[in-house]
């Protein structure tokens, strides 16, 4: 019983749980938001940031090696219209939802070759500073658009912003069987 009370007392003083975002609320997102600080992404860092506007969403994903994003290596963008599902099963308050990616692009931002090949990108024609459309042939772990233009995610909205599902290490969420089931930390509005 001594064991008891202080576990009680915590669970009774501990603050409540973020209190998550109706259904309605996500589908009709409008504004950006963005990554507070860089975050660790594939052996570096990386910055999210998603801008929403009548049912579509875009997406800029920033890579660098290094967390003050001076060494940056590429630059992913994506948009198209998006789809909220159903309350997540394995996460309450977090909704499936389905980002459905028309078109597709990466910009190098770096020449070095060793980076270039260990990132995959050395058969996708890219141009180093140039945005390049990748949305047919697709490059490295992203598939062309006719392969995989869902993406099949989570999405929460709480009083620490806007969160994601977490990404898989191939970025493989073409199908609903690959939709995470735990959330990265909130890209906040601007």
């Amino acid at each position: 019983m001594t064991r008891i009370l202080p576990l009680l007392a915590a669970l009774l003083l501990a603050p409540p749980l973020a209190a998550q975002a109706p259904r309605g609320a996500l589908e009709s997102l409008s504004g950006t938001y963005a990554s507070p600080a860089p975050e660790p992404w594939y052996g570096g860092h990386g910055t999210r940031r998603f801008t929403f506007e009548n049912g579509h969403w875009s997406l800029v994903f920033t890579h660098a090696l290094d967390g003050g994003m001076q060494r940056p290596t590429f630059r992913f963008r994506t948009l198209g219209p998006y789809r909220i599902g159903a309350e997540s099963s394995a996460l309450p308050g977090a909704f499936e939802a389905v980002f459905f990616e028309d078109a597709k692009f990466v910009t190098l931002l770096t020449e070095d070759p060793a980076l270039i090949r260990a990132f995959g990108f050395e058969g996708c024609g890219l141009i180093p500073q140039q945005e390049v459309d990748i949305s047919v042939t697709g490059c490295a772990n992203w598939k062309p658009v006719a392969q995989c233009r869902e993406d099949h995610d989570l999405l929460a909205l709480d009083a620490t912003g806007l969160r994601f599902g977490v990404r898989r290490r191939d970025n493989d969420h073409c199908t609903p069987a690959h939709r995470p089931t735990a959330l990265l930390p909130a890209v906040v509005r601007e």
